[in-house]
């Protein structure tokens, strides 16, 4: 009888590209850290939601802070709440379409006119009641069209997959 000696994983398809590789191996683990989490699907699923929620805002800076404080309010599992804020960022390439839809929708739903051209504000400029007003808060009332949904959606499919990967085999 021979020794078999281990050999490289037999892959099936082509290999993904490095930081493709990487992205799946992280959120792969955040995955096993929402499915290890020692608290009931509920209140995992409804962290998310609420993490997933938050990512839509422009609140850029208060993202992580609002989730966790609604989260601790709707007395709900804080630690997913943050890697679902920390999940949504993984698509921070698509967030300038996806912000200027948002503030398309808020000029829509609050009966402005959306300007023909856009002026990129700087970071001091945030803190003036006029930008904010103007663009942050228009930004604001459109994401609600986007992160409602989705965080209805981030609910009832992490309530799911945390239920079947708790029930005996």
């Amino acid at each position: 009888m021979t020794e078999s000696t281990p050999g490289p994983k037999t892959s099936y398809g082509p290999r993904l590209p490095n930081p493709l590789a990487r992205l799946k191996n992280w959120l792969g683990e955040h995955h096993m850290t929402l499915m290890t989490i020692a608290d009931t699907p509920h209140s995992i699923a409804l962290g998310s939601a609420i993490g997933i929620f938050f990512g839509f805002t422009p609140l850029y800076t208060l993202k992580t802070l609002l989730s966790i404080a609604v989260a601790w309010i709707c007395r709900c599992n804080k630690i997913a709440a943050a890697i679902a804020v920390t999940v949504h960022d993984v698509a921070i390439f698509a967030m300038p379409a996806i912000y200027l839809a948002e503030y398309k929708l808020g000029c829509w739903t609050l009966g402005r006119a959306t300007p023909n051209r856009v002026r990129f504000v700087g970071f001091h400029d945030y803190w003036s009641w006029h930008v904010f007003s103007r663009v942050v808060w228009r930004a604001l009332v459109g994401s609600l069209f986007l992160a409602l949904p989705s965080a209805v959606v981030v609910y009832f499919v992490i309530r799911m997959l945390v239920s079947r990967a708790r029930t005996p085999a």
